[in-house]
């Protein structure tokens, strides 16, 4: 498959993004990108959404919120944001951390999002304010930008709605790489979590935009949660896939395949043992580095999934629970709670992925929606 992603020269020496998991808010930290790259060599990485805002106003304690490992690199810098001044100025501070994309969010429906005006997934509704402000990340970094969103709005749900979007923000400004949340989202009401689950996954629609606008490039995310819908998704077209909470709840069985089966490079052969003994490292060093933040709970907190359906899982789950009230280092936590995991579970490598799950893209071409054609009329008035 011929990929043209690595013709940035930025992005020259990295995988191509095939697998990249998801910014979530609150979940994508820095303690969670750490123990995903001690799985994962290749997946891309995103930060949590930061708004444009907290950059700026926070602009003399920056390192809390943009500091990383490099070993982290290839990651992407998602932010947020509806006042191009403040986009403009947040992109110039967040230069010198040398993230290796630029993303803005136009999918959030938090009502912490949303409700601020117009910011996240209300953006859909203001195609020219997106390009203006993908024009002005652009203008103040030498990084590849991105947009992220998803595909509708309330009842602004039509595929025509959605292409008059990506025709409007690519054509007006340099935004030629879209991240397509294949789901749309409803603000009248409903929680962050429902607009995961409630508006209905269509494919089609994603699959409807490679079609139509060959020149872009296009990640699907939303509901795909194996590294085998991962290939599937390529193998139907997609330039790449985001996989969001999968990646979360299950990192070990998730980002443990993302290196052999996406990309093809040989096992590791490294042991859940002897990732815990490299984040041991780092989550000392991160420990009360803010005062008295981050806990052991807040370093720690992405560990919990990491042995899942395992045995000794509860027992390790309902150990970290009590560990999490008294312990000051990570040695401690780990010295409490890994007692609970039999040994040969902590040394085993992660084995071959379970096959014969569905292909969620099989007869996608099938189902596309009309093709998108106002182009041609918007032309003759211009």
């Amino acid at each position: 498959m011929v990929y043209s992603l690595a013709t940035h020269p930025h992005h020259a020496h990295y995988p191509p993004p095939w697998f990249s998991i998801a910014p979530m808010m609150e979940w994508t930290d820095n303690h969670y990108r750490t123990l995903a790259r001690l799985i994962s060599k290749n997946a891309w990485l995103y930060t949590e959404m930061l708004a444009a805002e907290t950059i700026v106003y926070q602009k003399d304690n920056l390192d809390r919120f943009l500091e990383y490992s490099p070993e982290q690199h290839p990651i992407v810098l998602q932010i947020g944001g509806n006042n191009l001044e403040n986009l403009a100025k947040a992109t110039e501070l967040a230069n010198p951390y040398k993230y290796d994309e630029i993303n803005f969010n136009c999918g959030c429906p938090s009502p912490k999002v949303a409700g601020h005006g117009c910011f996240g997934v209300r953006l859909m509704l203001d195609p020219k304010f997106v390009a203006e402000a993908m024009s002005v990340i652009a203008a103040h970094t030498d990084v590849p930008v991105s947009v992220k969103c998803r595909i509708g709005v309330d009842d602004h749900d039509s595929y025509n709605e959605l292409c008059d979007f990506i025709y409007k923000v690519s054509s007006q400004s340099p935004t030629s790489h879209f991240i397509i949340h294949s789901r749309k989202a409803l603000l009248n009401g409903i929680s962050p979590a429902e607009n995961r689950s409630i508006p209905p996954l269509k494919y089609e629609y994603f699959y409807g935009l490679l079609r139509d606008f060959p020149d872009l490039r296009f990640t699907i995310n939303g509901g795909i949660n194996t590294v085998e819908e991962v290939n599937a998704a390529r193998r139907a077209g997609a330039h790449g896939v985001m996989v969001g909470r999968a990646a979360f709840n299950k990192p070990w069985h998730t980002l443990g395949h993302v290196d052999t089966v996406v990309y093809g490079a040989p096992s590791s052969g490294v042991t859940r043992r002897q990732i815990l003994e490299k984040f041991q490292v780092y989550g000392d060093t991160a420990v009360g580095k803010y005062g008295r933040k981050p806990t052991v709970r807040d370093v720690a907190r992405p560990l919990i999934g990491l042995f899942h359906s395992e045995p000794g899982n509860s027992q390790w789950k309902r150990k970290a629970d009590a560990a999490f009230l008294h312990c000051t280092t990570m040695k401690e936590f780990f010295d409490e709670t890994l007692v609970a995991i039999p040994d040969y579970v902590l040394d085993k490598p992660i084995g071959e992925p379970p096959s014969g799950s569905e292909d969620p893209f099989a007869n996608i071409h099938s189902l596309l929606p009309p093709a998108y054609e106002s182009r041609e009329l918007e032309l003759q008035y211009a």
